[in-house]
């Protein structure tokens, strides 16, 4: 794998999820380096898929741009940091910070580019519009967005869980708003959200399903912690 040579403590993005066979999907930030996410020569803004042993896996997609990296899966994402492999369908999920409001949920798939920074929901921190605004030929459209942003960062999906009516919903964390965001998801669009949580334990930092099918999540303030979601008797 090539690797960059962009140093910068922003934008890591930098989440793991497991495919059906195995394989890995790793996100990665723009590291603070806008345009490096439309430069497939490196993983600066992608999503890579690599086989458990290493090396690029045998599903990544053949038809992408010259000098493609060959772990490419999608690009063309700031700062990915919660991702999540739906088990009943195997399909890939993804959360990203845009700037100022433009926070995307997308279904990265195989060969195709997610837009940033050429097109975003946001705008630059002073105001300015980014890129070429909120659409252009080419480049893939979220399944749902945020606009003000609410910072999210982990991901997860609830599947033969505890709790019936939220099954097959996404839930994503939220750091500066400081909350869980349910995403009810019907035919792999979002048709509802409910705020869950507001205010009340702090920056949520990640968000998943546990063996025993409860919701947990984890906080990152001082005095954060490890919290488990039952539904109520």
């Amino acid at each position: 794998m090539q690797r960059d040579a962009f140093i910068s403590s922003r934008h890591y993005g930098s989440c793991i999820a497991f495919a059906p066979n195995g394989d890995l999907f790793v996100t990665f930030g723009d590291r603070g380096n806008r345009p490096e996410a439309q430069n497939v020569a490196n993983t600066v803004g992608s999503v890579i898929r690599i086989r458990p042993e290493g090396g690029p896996s045998l599903e990544n997609p053949r038809d992408v741009p010259p000098g493609a990296v060959p772990e490419l899966w999608s690009w063309g994402h700031r700062n990915a940091q919660g991702a999540v492999v739906d088990p009943a369908t195997g399909t890939l999920w993804a959360v990203e910070h845009g700037a100022r409001g433009g926070d995307e949920i997308n279904q990265p798939e195989a060969g195709l580019n997610y837009g940033s920074p050429r097109i975003s929901y946001g705008r630059h921190y002073a105001g300015g519009q980014i890129g070429e605004g909120t659409e252009a030929a080419g480049l893939e459209q979220p399944i749902y967005y945020w606009d003000p942003s609410i910072a999210p960062s982990g991901l997860a999906i609830l599947r033969d869980s505890q709790f019936d009516a939220w099954e097959g919903d996404l839930f994503a964390g939220a750091l500066r708003d400081q909350m869980i965001v349910r995403l009810e998801v019907e035919d792999g669009s979002v048709v509802a959200t409910e705020e869950l949580f507001a205010g009340d334990f702090g920056r949520i930092r990640d968000v998943r399903q546990g063996p025993e099918g409860a919701l947990w999540f984890l906080t990152d303030d001082a005095d954060g912690g490890l919290y488990r979601v039952r539904p109520a008797r």
